[in-house]
């Protein structure tokens, strides 16, 4: 599985979800512009008590514009949780790129490094949790069509970029990892707005001595 493909699986900003297509360059950016806002709220007072004419305020903007891309607050998040998401699957693989990792590990670490770089600039991200948002959704919405998890792609990139067995036990581990940083790395941020470097120092050694003990090291 080629790295770009990576960010294949999850189109542009929210374009599935907003009510007026095809979205031209100047609704584009009203759309970030109103996700924008809504991911600062979000940052505030959390995802729950959110309103589109708290976002409409915050942006700007009037509620009918708001209400002419996204018909409710569901659709909404649902568009500011694709985009976080997207966003970081790019910055893995800016990442990987950049680095050229020669090892399994590098490249999980570069998985890594950009999930915690996303908590650090990323309006939202840290209250949109990335594990809930890969497995299914935000409250109240409906169940989403299967789609491939961010475990399963990257499990692909290890197996044909670094030669790890390819397979389900494969992308069921690096699924462990996901839940495992997520956890903690979320914790990191609880309380320290750049992140308890205790917490993310211990998230990269239990994900790395779980992995280590089932692929080898070396290869």
């Amino acid at each position: 599985m080629p790295i770009n493909d990576l960010v294949a699986a999850q189109n542009t900003t929210g374009a599935p979800l907003v009510r007026t297509e095809p979205i031209q360059e100047r609704s584009a950016a009203r759309i970030d512009a109103l996700l924008d806002a809504a991911a600062e709220v979000v940052d505030e007072i959390g995802f729950d008590r959110l309103t589109t004419a708290m976002v409409a305020e915050r942006a700007g903007a009037s509620i009918g514009t708001v209400y002419r891309y996204f018909p409710d607050r569901i659709v909404l998040l649902q568009a500011l949780r694709d985009r976080a998401l997207l966003r970081y699957r790019h910055s893995v693989v800016a990442a990987i790129h950049a680095e050229s990792p020669a090892h399994w590990w590098n490249a999980v670490e570069c998985a890594i490094d950009a999930f915690v770089a996303m908590f650090r600039t990323e309006p939202g991200f840290r209250i949109i949790r990335f594990t809930d948002a890969e497995r299914s959704g935000l409250p109240g919405e409906e169940e989403p069509e299967q789609t491939v998890s961010f475990a399963s792609q990257f499990a692909a990139i290890l197996s044909e970029e670094y030669g790890l067995p390819a397979g389900e036990d494969l992308a069921f581990r690096l699924e462990i990892v996901v839940e495992i940083m997520d956890g903690l790395i979320n914790r990191a941020f609880l309380d320290d707005p750049m992140g308890d470097p205790r917490f993310i120092e211990e998230a990269r050694v239990v994900a790395r001595e779980y992995l280590e003990r089932r692929y080898d090291p070396k290869s």
